[in-house]
C-alpha cells in the first residue's frame, strides 16, 4: 500500500518531469503548426484532401530547407466532422502541444466551434475553405484563403439567371448547418434582386438519407432549378431521389459539393447540374499542373478544390513565416521558443503578416486578403456531363 505522502511526492515529481519534458518539446527547433480536420465521420474525405494538400506544401517546404533553415512540423488532430471535437482539437493544439498557428477547418461549423479558442490565445488561424461569412468576424487572428458566401451565392444565382437562363428556383438547405443556410440565403437575396422568382424553400438535415416528402413538395412547385448549398454527403442522394421521382431539373451547388464521392454517390443523377469550385485541375496554369502533378504522383489521386485550398493555405502561413524571419528575426526567433510574453508579441506579428497577404501566387489563384482577411480572388464553374466534370466558366470577383 503506497502512503499518502508517497502519492504526493510522486505526483509532484510527475508533473515536474511532464513540465520538464513539455519544456524540452518547446525548445527543438521545429515551427510547430496545428491542423484540425474532418479525418473519420460523416465529411471525412474533406479533412483527408486538406491534410494532404498541407503535408504536400510543408514536405516540400522542408526539402527545400523549411523556413530559413528551420523546419516546419505540423500536428494533426482529428475533428471526427463534429464541431464540439473540433473545439477539443484545437484546444488540445494549443494548451498541450503549444503550436504557433493553426490550419483548418473546412466546414465552416466547425470552424466557427475552433476559432474562438484560437481567438483567445492569440494564435493565428487560417481556414482553407470555410466559407461562411460569420468565421473571419469572430476576431483578427482569423483568416481565410477562399471566397466567402456572398460573392459564391451572387455568383450561383448570376450563373442562373443570365448564363442558364432560369427564372423560376426552388432552394433545398441543410438547415442544421451554418454553410448551408448562409449559402442558401445569399443566392435567394441575389436571385430575386436579379428578377428571379423562389418558388419553393425546404429543409432537411445533415445525416438525413429520405428526402422524398421535400422533393414532393419542390416538384409539385414546377420549378426550373434547385439550389442545393450542401455537402456532397447528402447532394448525391438527393439527386437521386429527385430523377426517381422525374424531378429532372438541373441542380446548382456550391463548394460543399466539391468531393470525388459525390459522382460515386449521385452516379448518372447528377448529369447536367453545376456547382462552384476553387479551381480547375486542368488550368494550364504551370504551377497548378505541377501541384497537381505531385499530388497525383504521392496519393494516386487528383487533387480536388479543397486539397488546393489547403495547399495554398500553408503556402500563405509559410510565406508570412519567411517574411517575419526576413523583417524581424528576433520575433522569428521567440516563436520556437517557450510559451511566454515574447512569443505571444511574435504570433500577433505574424498574424500581421497573414493579414497583410498581397497577390500570393496560390494554385487556387493570386491571393489577396482584404481588411477583413477575406481572400479576394476567382470562383470557377464546373459542370457535370457523362459522369465526368468539366469546365464551365470562371467568374471575377
Amino acid at each position: 500500500m503506497i502512503r499518502t505522502s508517497t502519492r504526493l511526492r510522486m505526483a509532484v515529481l510527475g508533473a515536474s518531469a511532464a513540465a520538464l519534458l513539455a519544456g524540452c518539446a518547446k525548445r527543438e527547433n521545429v515551427i510547430l503548426i496545428g491542423e484540425y480536420g474532418s479525418l473519420t465521420g460523416g465529411t471525412a474525405t474533406f479533412g483527408i484532401s486538406t491534410k494532404q494538400g498541407i503535408e504536400l506544401f510543408v514536405d516540400d517546404a522542408n526539402a527545400a530547407g523549411g523556413i530559413g533553415g528551420t523546419k516546419i512540423r505540423v500536428n494533426v488532430e482529428d475533428d471526427q466532422s463534429k464541431p464540439e471535437e473540433a473545439a477539443t482539437a484545437v484546444q488540445k493544439l494549443i494548451d498541450q502541444d503549444g503550436v504557433i498557428a493553426v490550419l483548418g477547418e473546412v466546414a465552416s461549423s466547425r470552424s466557427m466551434a475552433a476559432a474562438p479558442i484560437c481567438q483567445q490565445a492569440g494564435v493565428p488561424m487560417i481556414t482553407p475553405s470555410s466559407t461562411n461569412i460569420k468565421v473571419t468576424e469572430i476576431g483578427d487572428y482569423i483568416s481565410r484563403v477562399c471566397y466567402i458566401d456572398p460573392f459564391q451565392g451572387m455568383v450561383i444565382a448570376k450563373f442562373a439567371k443570365n448564363t442558364l437562363g432560369l427564372t423560376k428556383g426552388a432552394v433545398f438547405r441543410d438547415i442544421k448547418n451554418d454553410y448551408s443556410v448562409g449559402l442558401a440565403n445569399y443566392f435567394s437575396d441575389s436571385y430575386k434582386a436579379m428578377g428571379g422568382t423562389i418558388v419553393a424553400d425546404e429543409a432537411y438535415s445533415e445525416g438525413d438519407q429520405d428526402f422524398k416528402a421535400q422533393l414532393t413538395v419542390i416538384k409539385s412547385k414546377k420549378p426550373q432549378f434547385i439550389m442545393v448549398p450542401g455537402y456532397y454527403t447528402e447532394v448525391g442522394l438527393i439527386a437521386r431521389q429527385a430523377r426517381e421521382m422525374g424531378l429532372d431539373v438541373p441542380m446548382l451547388g456550391g463548394d460543399g459539393w466539391v468531393s470525388d464521392k459525390l459522382l460515386e454517390i449521385g452516379q448518372d443523377a447528377l448529369n447536367g447540374c453545376y456547382h462552384v469550385n476553387h479551381y480547375w485541375e486542368e488550368d494550364p496554369n504551370p504551377a497548378v499542373q505541377k501541384f497537381v502533378a505531385e499530388y497525383k504522383s504521392r496519393y494516386n489521386a487528383k487533387p480536388d478544390g479543397l486539397a488546393a485550398l489547403a495547399y495554398d493555405a500553408a503556402g500563405v502561413l509559410c510565406a508570412a513565416l519567411e517574411r517575419l524571419r526576413t523583417e524581424d528575426p528576433a520575433s522569428f526567433q521567440a516563436l520556437l521558443g517557450p510559451r511566454n510574453d515574447a512569443q505571444k508579441a511574435a504570433r500577433a506579428k505574424l498574424r500581421e503578416r497573414i493579414a497583410t497577404t498581397k497577390d500570393f501566387p496560390g494554385v487556387t489563384g493570386r491571393i489577396t486578403l482584404d481588411a477583413a482577411r477575406n481572400a479576394v480572388k476567382p470562383a470557377v464553374f464546373v459542370g457535370i456531363k457523362n459522369g465526368k466534370y468539366e469546365f464551365v466558366a470562371a467568374v471575377e470577383p
